[in-house]
């Protein structure tokens, strides 16, 4: 987990580490959609509305996502969903890779939705979103681009994704399941969104909010334990 000291872009708080997942976990296949919070909450809070149901939910605080789990899981009866935790979240967004991107260490807007870099060589992207029918400076629907091996759709870029963690530094040694810090100012989210340039998508990057804070780049997507 975190990243290692040569890769470009990294933050100081990605200290490479041995994490151990010991229990196995189901990751939702998209970030949680409009639709899908809508039939929970039966509001739609999102700033782009006009991109459909099928876009990400947005403006939705960690405090908001928490209501939405307690509300999903009384509608099934069960106490099964719950955010992912961080080391749960990068485990699932890398599927198995070492780069920078499940797919390797250069940004390209072929496969997420993110802010172009300005003075970069990175790829430039608005006429490639526009010729796909999507707009520039905003959300896309989700599965607009290609899953990544496990399957997820989306891990980098569209909307940052809330995680269950508070923000906290990362150890020099192994850790077995991590929760993070038993209490902090922030909570964890992560993988970057539309407003976010190349960098902050990568599967190492954390990003930080007060649990209250709310942003039209600012979404989640749920998990549950299998034992559960």
């Amino acid at each position: 987990m975190g990243s290692p000291s040569g890769e470009s872009g990294r933050d100081s708080d990605e200290t490479q580490h041995r994490v151990t997942l010991s229990k196995g976990y189901y990751m939702q296949t998209t970030e949680v959609t409009q639709g899908q919070w809508e039939r929970v909450m039966g509001n739609n809070p999102s700033k782009f509305t006009n991109c459909g149901d099928n876009c990400p939910v947005e403006q939705v605080s960690w405090e908001d996502c928490q209501e939405f789990i307690r509300k999903l899981n009384g509608m099934e009866g069960a106490n099964k969903y719950r955010l992912p935790t961080e080391a749960e979240w990068e485990y699932a967004a890398r599927a198995g890779s070492r780069t920078r991107y499940f797919w390797g260490d250069d940004a390209t807007c072929s496969r997420m939705m993110y802010e172009n870099d300005p003075g970069s060589s990175e790829d430039k992207c608005v006429d490639y979103f526009r010729s796909r029918g999507l707009t520039p400076d905003s959300t896309a629907p989700v599965k607009r681009f290609s899953p990544n091996a496990w399957g997820l759709y989306d891990m980098h870029g569209n909307v940052w994704e809330w995680c269950q963690d508070w923000k906290g530094d990362y150890p020099s040694g192994s850790l077995m399941d991590p929760t993070g810090p038993s209490s902090d100012s922030y909570r964890v989210f992560r993988g970057g969104g539309w407003y976010g340039v190349a960098r902050y998508c990568r599967s190492a990057d954390r990003g930080r909010y007060e649990p209250g804070a709310r942003d039209d780049d600012l979404g989640f997507r749920v998990a549950f334990s299998s034992g559960q």
